[in-house]
């Protein structure tokens, strides 16, 4: 049985989210949280909020951070042992071009002398362990290649490898031989990452990488709350008990953001992206009459609509 971990989504699984789903559902080993990064030279109000403790209390997060240098990285790992955190996340993955262009996400994997000098400062925070997000590249499928070498000197909690490059973004096929190329090569435990939306998605990578450490879950999970539920309890949900977790989840998550967000435009559009994956589980036209609501009532008369499904 592998451990299950929760990706980080922005946008999506913010400190809200994660309470919700971690006290109704859970299944997951750990929760990662959106990359906190540097913008005009301190971290942004938004991902403080997000990470302090008092807002993830009793939920295990680990927060993750976003560079292009081993300043930015030394500030962020500075800032987030005075929380209190024993545990830092790395994002070497992140495919959006405002961060990659940037030498961040997975632009930083076409600069290994960055990369060594981010192994560094690994080394020299001995009271924090270290897990690492990556892509295959940038552009190159081989980037990782001499990144996973660096990283083998290292001692990490794992990998977590999407097999995709930036370029990609989320299109195109996995390249499922890249990763075993990366499988094969890494003296740290790996983690797989990427279009797994099913308990038979799930299934099929493990049978095919069974000594990975873990697989991470994040457009699945958010389209199917329980999947990694099911996949523990290896029994599949139908759609009548999945579509039941979500308007519960559903229900707490307004409750929640009712205290902190202000006025039914706020509201709306924070909740439409609750149901963004969830296309296939509701079918296509109760899908489009929630995300297409014009506003807080027919949205709420939409969702009301959904327990009849």
């Amino acid at each position: 049985m592998l451990d299950i971990f929760f990706a980080p989504l922005q946008g999506y699984t913010d400190d809200v989210y994660r309470r919700v789903h971690y006290k109704l559902i859970g299944g997951v080993k750990n929760y990662y949280t959106p990359f906190v990064r540097v913008e005009a030279g301190a971290v942004r109000s938004k991902d403080q909020r997000d990470i302090a403790p008092e807002n993830n209390t009793g939920v295990p997060v680990v927060p993750q951070i976003i560079f292009n240098s081993r300043k930015e990285f030394d500030y962020l790992v500075s800032r987030i042992k005075c929380l209190g955190y024993n545990e830092i996340d790395l994002n070497m993955g992140c495919p959006f071009p405002l961060q990659a262009r940037h030498g961040r996400g997975c632009g930083i994997l076409a600069h290994p002398d960055i990369v060594s000098e981010i192994i560094e400062g690994i080394k020299e925070n001995k009271e924090i362990t270290f897990s690492v997000k990556m892509r295959l590249g940038w552009d190159n499928s081989n980037e990782c290649d001499s990144i996973i070498e660096l990283l083998n000197n290292v001692q990490l909690r794992h990998i977590t490898v999407h097999p995709r490059t930036g370029v990609q973004q989320y299109k195109g096929n996995v390249d499922h031989d890249a990763f075993k190329r990366v499988y094969a090569q890494s003296s740290n435990p790996i983690i797989y990452n990427g279009d797994i939306l099913t308990l038979d998605d799930i299934k099929r990578i493990e049978n095919i990488f069974p000594n990975m450490k873990g697989i991470m879950l994040g457009r699945g999970l958010l389209g199917a709350p329980s999947l990694a539920v099911e996949y523990a309890d290896n029994k599949e949900w139908n759609n009548r008990e999945r579509i039941a977790l979500m308007l519960k989840i559903h229900d707490t998550l307004m409750a929640e953001y009712s205290k902190i967000l202000k006025g039914d435009t706020q509201m709306l559009n924070k909740m439409r992206t609750f149901w963004e994956y969830a296309e296939e589980l509701l079918g296509r036209k109760p899908y489009k009459k929630v995300i297409k609501s014009g506003n807080l009532k027919n949205y709420l008369a939409a969702v009301a609509e959904l327990k009849y499904l």
